[in-house]
C-alpha cells in the first residue's frame, strides 16, 4: 500500500506530474504501442484508456500534453470538459436556425425552445464542473468528485432530453439535432471517464483531487451541523424542518385560495422569491385544489415548500401530449432550482389515459427531496428528469412508463399503485432513460410496495403489467427490499422494441418478497439479474445519492442503508 506523499518544498503539482509519469510507465509494460510516447503523451493514453470513444479523448487531451504546464492532471479534466462545453455551444446555435423551421407549427416551436433550455443548463453544468476541477486552493473529498459526476451525468440526460422533445413531433429536426451534438455526446461520456481515471490516479498515490466548491448554495453541499441542519440555518428554521411542515414558525411566504394568506396562487408566492436570498424560502400552501402550472426556476434555490396533506393540497393540470405539448412541458408542476424540499403535497395530471404523456410532476433539481406527497396521473406521471432526487414515504399511481426519466433517483419506503389503462395497453412501472455506460444515474426502488388499483384489481391478471422496460440504452433499475403484488408478470420486464438495450440494459433485484418477486421466470436478458447484498449497498442513499452529506439537512426521514 502506498502511503499518503509528503514532499516539503516540492509543489502539488509536480507530484502529481511523477504519479501520472509512473502510472504511464507501468502501462507501457502492458501496451507496446505506447514504448515511443512522450511522458506526457503516455499520461494521455493512460487517461484515454478508459474513455468510450480514444480517438476524440486524445483529439481533446493531445494540446494539453503539448503545454509545459500541462503536468497537474486536473488540465486533462478541464480540457476535457472546456472541449465538450464548446461542443455543446454549437448544438445550441443550431436552434435558431430551427426556430425559423418551427416558425408556424406551435409543437414543434415548443421543441425547439425546449432544447434552447435543455442545452443552456448542460452549458451551466458544464461550466459549474469547469470552475470546481480549476480551483486547487481549498481540500475536498469524494462527495466533491460525486458533484462533477453527477453534473456531467446530467449533461448527458439534457442533450437526451432535447432529443426527445424533436423527436415526438420532428423527427427530421431531432435527427439534425443528434448529427450537431454526436460529438458533443462522446465528449461528455469521455469526460466521466477522465474524471474517473484521474481521481483514482491521485488516489493510488495518496493524493486528493483538490477542488473548490463551485459557490452554489446548494442544500447540502455546505457544512451540516451537529443537529443535522445547514449550518446557516437559524434556530427557528431547524423547527420549521423538523416539524416537518407544520408551520410552527412563520413562512416567508403563504398561499391560500380563499384569501387568507398572503398569496393566492403558488406561482405568485415563486415570483415574490427574492432575488438575493440566503439561505431558505419558505412557502406554506393551504388546502385547496390549486389548478396552475408551477415551475421553480433554476435561481430559484433551498426552496421548502409544504402543504396541508397531499390529499387536502393538490396542484393540478391537464395538458398531454396529444393535446400537442412536449412530454415535459405537459408537467403540472416542474421543480428545476436547487434544493428543492416539498412536504405534504399532492400533484396531479388529470389528462387521463387517453392522453398518452402527460406528466404530473417533473424534476431536475439537483439533491431535491419529497416527503408525504402524491403523485397521480396515467403515462408518464412522475418524470424524474436528471440529477440526484429523493422521495420517502410518498404515494405514486399510473400505468405507463409512469416513472421515468435520466437522474440519480431514490425512491423510498413509498406506495407505487399501479391503475388500470385503456384497453389496449399494458401496464410498465418504470422506464430508465439511462443512454451512456458512464453515467452515474439510475433508478432505485427500496422498501416500496407496488399494488393494483382498486379499479384495476378485479382484471390484474389480464391486463400485463411489469416492472419496467429499457427506454434508453443502458437503462438502470433496482428493485430491493420491496413487496410485489401478484399481478406482476412473472418474466418481469418487457422490451422497449424488438432487441433494443436487451443486452445492455441492467434490472437489478435485491431481497423483495410477496407473490411478485419470484424471479425464477424472470426475462433471460443478459444485465436482468438478483445481486448480492454486497452489490445492493452500492444503490443504497447513503452510496447512491451520498445521502449522508444532505439528506440530514432536509428534516426529513431517510435510511442511509439497506432495511435488513
Amino acid at each position: 500500500m502506498v502511503n499518503k506523499v509528503v514532499l516539503p518544498g516540492i509543489s502539488l503539482i509536480l507530484v502529481v506530474g511523477v504519479a501520472l509519469a509512473v502510472v504511464a510507465v507501468v502501462n507501457k509494460n502492458n501496451n507496446s504501442t505506447t514504448e515511443n510516447l512522450s511522458p506526457k503523451m503516455k499520461a494521455v493514453s493512460t487517461i484515454c484508456s478508459n474513455t468510450n470513444y480514444q480517438e476524440e479523448c486524445q483529439n481533446t487531451l493531445t494540446n494539453v500534453a503539448h503545454n509545459a504546464s500541462s503536468d497537474d492532471p486536473k488540465e486533462y479534466v478541464k480540457a476535457a470538459i472546456l472541449a465538450t462545453m464548446e461542443e455543446v455551444k454549437k448544438g445550441y446555435n443550431l436552434t435558431d436556425g430551427f426556430m425559423i423551421e418551427a416558425a408556424n407549427n406551435a409543437s414543434i416551436k415548443m421543441g425547439v425552445e425546449d432544447c434552447k433550455d435543455l442545452l443552456q443548463f448542460a452549458i451551466a453544468q458544464l461550466q459549474a464542473s469547469y470552475t470546481t476541477v480549476g480551483e486547487p486552493d481549498l481540500h475536498t473529498n469524494a462527495d466533491r468528485v460525486a458533484d462533477i459526476k453527477n453534473w456531467l451525468t446530467a449533461v448527458i440526460s439534457y442533450q437526451q432530453s432535447c432529443l426527445d422533445g424533436l423527436g415526438e413531433f420532428d423527427p427530421n429536426l431531432q435527427q439534425k439535432m443528434q448529427d450537431g451534438l454526436d460529438i458533443a455526446a462522446k465528449l461528455t461520456s469521455n469526460a466521466l471517464a477522465i474524471v474517473d481515471t484521474v481521481s483514482d490516479i491521485l488516489q493510488n498515490f495518496g493524493l486528493q483531487f483538490k477542488v473548490q466548491p463551485s459557490g452554489r448554495k446548494l442544500l447540502g453541499t455546505i457544512e451540516v451541523g451537529s443537529d443535522g441542519f445547514p449550518t446557516w440555518m437559524s434556530g427557528a428554521d431547524r423547527k420549521l424542518l423538523a416539524s416537518r411542515g407544520g408551520g410552527r414558525v412563520k413562512p416567508n411566504a403563504v398561499v391560500a385560495k380563499d384569501g387568507s394568506g398572503q398569496f393566492k396562487t403558488i406561482g405568485a408566492a415563486l415570483a415574490a422569491y427574492p432575488k438575493a436570498l440566503k439561505g431558505r424560502y419558505v412557502i406554506y400552501v393551504k388546502a385547496g385544489i390549486y389548478n396552475e402550472y408551477v415551475t421553480v426556476t433554476k435561481d430559484m434555490t433551498n426552496i421548502f415548500m409544504y402543504g396541508d396533506g397531499p390529499k387536502r393540497t393538490i396542484v393540478t393540470g391537464r395538458r398531454s401530449n396529444r393535446a400537442g405539448y412536449t412530454t415535459q412541458d405537459t408537467a403540472t408542476f416542474i421543480a428545476i432550482g436547487a434544493g428543492f424540499l416539498c412536504k405534504s403535497m399532492g400533484f396531479q395530471n388529470t389528462a387521463g389515459p387517453e392522453g398518452h404523456q402527460a406528466v404530473a410532476l417533473r424534476v431536475q433539481s439537483d439533491k431535491s427531496a419529497f416527503f408525504n406527497c402524491r403523485m397521480d396521473g396515467y403515462q408518464d406521471t412522475l418524470y424524474v428528469q436528471t440529477e440526484r432526487q429523493f422521495y420517502r414515504n410518498c404515494v405514486i399511481s399510473g400505468t405507463v412508463d409512469f416513472i421515468f426519466g435520466d437522474s440519480t433517483t431514490i425512491i423510498q419506503n413509498s406506495l407505487i399503485i399501479v391503475r388500470r389503462p385503456m384497453d389496449n395497453q399494458q401496464n410498465t412501472v418504470t422506464a430508465n432513460g439511462r443512454a451512456d455506460p458512464k453515467e452515474v444515474s439510475g433508478l432505485v426502488i427500496h422498501n416500496c410496495r407496488i399494488v393494483p388499483e382498486q379499479k384495476l384489481f378485479a382484471e390484474r391478471f389480464k391486463i400485463p403489467t411489469y416492472l419496467g422496460r429499457p427506454w434508453k440504452q443502458y437503462a438502470r433499475t433496482v428493485i430491493m427490499e420491496t413487496t410485489l403484488g401478484d399481478f406482476i408478470k412473472p418474466d418481469g420486464y418487457m422490451p422497449w422494441s424488438g432487441n433494443f438495450a436487451l443486452e445492455t440494459c441492467l434490472y437489478l433485484e435485491y431481497g423483495n418478497r410477496g407473490p411478485g418477486a419470484n424471479t425464477n421466470r424472470r426475462v433471460r436478458w443478459k444485465g436482468v439479474k438478483v445481486i448480492p447484498r454486497t452489490e445492493a449497498l452500492k444503490f443504497t442513499a447513503g452510496s447512491f445519492l451520498q445521502g449522508g452529506s444532505w439528506l440530514p439537512g432536509t428534516g426529513g426521514p431517510y435510511l442511509l442503508g439497506l432495511k435488513g
